[in-house]
C-alpha cells in the first residue's frame, strides 16, 4: 500500500471501532437543494457568472496573506515560522483562492485531511462529490431538531463510503435555516419559483434560452421570409415554389416568375420591442451574482464616481468572507499545526491577516538626521541612500595616481 492510501485510511476508519462513520442516535441524511455539481456546469458555462466568482473570490484571497503571532509569546518567532512551513509546504495561498472560488459559487467547499490524526496535507474535493451530510438530531421533550455532523457520504462514482467529520474541513457561507450545506450565488440563478401552481423557470434558464433564440432571429431577419403573389399560376409552378421554399437556406431566397404577380417581404413589426424584457433578465442575473464589477466592463456609460461606488459596495459583500475564511483557517489549519508542534494556540496566537506586511515609510531627512545623530552607520546610510535613486561610488584609494 502507497503512503497516500495509508493516509487516506485515517480519513475513513474510526480507532474506537471498525466501519465508517455511523452515528449512535437516530440520524438524517441532507442533500443541496441544487446538485453542487451543477453550480459548478453553470460556473464554467456562463461567462457572466464566472467572471463575478473570480472577481469575488479574486478581492478576497487573491491579494494573498501574511502571518503574525503574539511577540509577548516567548517562542512567537519559532511558533510563527511552523506555521509559515506549514502553508508553503501545502500551498495554502492557492488552496485559499481555489477554495474561495468554489464558496462564492457553490457555498460550500470539502478539504480532505490525508491524515486526520497528524494534519499534513490537503486534498481539495469536488463540491459535487458530497451526496449528503448525516446528521444527528437532538431528542428533547418532543423536539427534533438537527445537531452535530457525523460524517460526509460521498456519491457513488467517488466510492459511497462516509468520511468521518474530523477528516473534513467544511468550509460553508448562508447556511439557510441551519442546514449542513451552505447556499452560493450560483443556486439562486437555478432555482425556479412556483408560485400559485405556477412554474417560472430558473434565470439560468430563461438568460440560456434569450441566447439560444439569438442567433436564429439574427438568421431569420437576415433574409426574410416572401410572400409570392402568382395570379393565374399553374398548379405545377406552385408546387415547385413549394419545394424551393420548403429548402431554402436560413439568409432567405428570392423566387423568379414569369406571369403577372407581387412580391411582398415579411417584416418584423417594428412596435415588437422586447429591449425591457431582455434588460431584466440580465439585470436579474447580475443581481443574482451579487457583484456590480461586471457591469463596469459591458456597459457604457460608467463614471468614476459609479465605479468607485460600485467598489465600495463590493466591499460589504467580501468582507464577511474574509472575515469568516479567516477564522476557518486559523482554527481549522493553525492551531491543529501549533498543537501538534508542541505549542499552545491560545499563547502563540498566529493570525492570518489578508494582504501585505506594512512597511513603514522611510523619509530621507530622517535617515540624514539619524546619520548625523550617529544611530546609523555611515555604510548603512549609504545602502539606504541607494535604494532612493543616489548614485553613489566606492572611495578610491588615494595611493592610487
Amino acid at each position: 500500500m502507497s503512503s497516500i492510501l495509508r493516509r487516506l485510511v485515517e480519513a475513513f476508519t474510526r480507532r474506537a471501532r471498525s466501519g465508517y462513520a455511523y452515528p449512535r442516535g437516530k440520524t438524517i441524511f441532507e442533500t443541496p437543494t441544487i446538485p453542487l455539481e451543477d453550480c459548478v456546469k453553470l460556473y464554467l458555462r456562463d461567462p457572466t457568472v464566472k467572471a463575478s466568482v473570480d472577481l469575488l473570490a479574486s478581492a478576497t484571497a487573491g491579494i494573498g496573506f501574511y502571518t503574525t503571532a503574539d511577540p509577548k509569546f516567548k517562542r512567537y518567532e519559532q511558533a510563527k515560522e511552523i506555521v509559515d512551513d506549514f502553508n508553503a509546504e501545502v500551498g495554502l495561498d492557492q488552496l485559499l483562492l481555489e477554495g474561495v472560488k468554489m464558496l462564492v459559487a457553490c457555498g460550500n467547499d470539502f478539504w480532505l485531511k490525508l491524515t486526520p490524526q497528524r494534519l499534513e496535507d490537503f486534498i481539495r474535493l469536488p463540491p459535487g462529490c458530497i451526496r449528503n451530510i448525516e446528521r444527528e438530531t437532538l431528542d428533547a421533550d418532543g423536539l427534533k431538531i438537527p445537531h452535530k455532523i457525523t460524517g460526509y457520504t460521498l456519491d457513488h462514482k467517488h466510492g459511497g463510503k462516509t468520511l468521518r467529520p474530523e477528516a473534513i474541513i467544511h468550509f460553508k457561507i448562508n447556511a439557510v435555516e441551519g442546514s449542513a450545506f451552505g447556499t452560493g450565488i450560483v443556486q439562486v440563478l437555478l432555482h425556479r419559483l412556483t408560485l400559485y401552481g405556477e412554474t417560472r423557470p430558473a434565470y439560468a434558464e430563461i438568460k440560456a434560452e434569450i441566447e439560444r433564440v439569438m442567433p436564429k432571429i439574427f438568421e431569420k431577419y437576415a433574409g426574410p421570409d416572401v410572400l409570392a403573389l402568382l395570379e393565374e399560376a399553374k398548379e405545377e409552378d406552385i408546387k415547385k415554389f413549394e419545394r424551393v421554399i420548403k429548402n431554402r437556406p436560413p439568409e432567405g431566397a428570392w423566387l423568379f416568375y414569369s406571369g403577372k404577380g407581387d412580391v411582398k417581404p415579411v417584416r418584423l413589426d417594428p412596435r415588437a420591442r422586447f429591449e425591457f424584457y431582455v434588460d431584466h433578465i440580465i439585470n436579474q442575473v447580475y443581481l443574482g451574482c451579487e457583484t456590480p464589477l461586471p457591469r463596469l466592463f459591458s456597459t457604457p456609460g460608467f463614471t468614476e464616481a459609479s465605479a468607485k461606488t460600485a467598489l465600495e459596495m463590493q466591499e460589504w459583500l467580501i468582507n464577511p468572507l474574509k472575515r469568516y475564511v479567516k477564522r476557518m483557517v486559523e482554527r481549522e489549519i493553525f492551531n491543529p499545526v501549533l498543537l501538534q508542534a508542541g505549542f499552545e494556540p491560545r499563547k502563540a496566537h498566529v493570525r492570518l491577516n489578508w494582504g501585505s506586511p506594512e512597511v513603514p515609510e522611510v523619509v530621507m531627512a530622517d535617515m540624514l538626521r539619524a546619520a548625523e545623530l550617529g544611530l546609523i552607520r555611515p555604510e548603512e546610510f549609504r545602502k539606504n541612500a541607494a535604494k532612493f535613486g543616489w548614485e553613489l561610488w566606492e572611495q578610491e584609494s588615494e595611493t592610487q595616481a
